[in-house]
C-alpha cells in the first residue's frame, strides 16, 4: 500500500468523511434528491442515471448559495 493510513494527518475533522451526508447544508440541498435516487444505484445503471439527472427537467430541492468550503491556511514557512 503506498498511502500508509497511520501516517494520514487530517489539516480539518470535516475532511475525514467523505459522504454527501456529511456535507455541510446536505440535507435541504439541491443535491440531496439526486442523491438518494443514484446511491442505490450501480454499474452503467449509474451513468443512464446521472445523465437524467442532469437534463433540465430534473426537480431537485432548492438551489443554496451558501458557501461550505473549508479554508486553509498556508504558510510560506514550511
Amino acid at each position: 500500500q503506498r498511502v500508509k493510513a497511520e501516517k494520514v494527518e487530517f489539516a480539518d475533522e470535516r475532511l475525514k468523511d467523505n459522504r454527501f451526508e456529511a456535507k455541510g447544508g446536505a440535507i435541504s440541498s439541491y443535491g440531496m434528491k439526486a442523491h438518494q435516487d443514484l446511491i442505490v444505484t450501480r454499474g452503467k445503471g449509474f451513468t443512464a442515471e446521472k445523465n437524467k439527472k442532469k437534463r433540465g427537467s430534473y426537480r431537485g430541492g432548492l438551489i443554496d448559495q451558501q458557501s461550505y468550503s473549508i479554508k486553509f491556511n498556508y504558510d510560506d514557512d514550511e
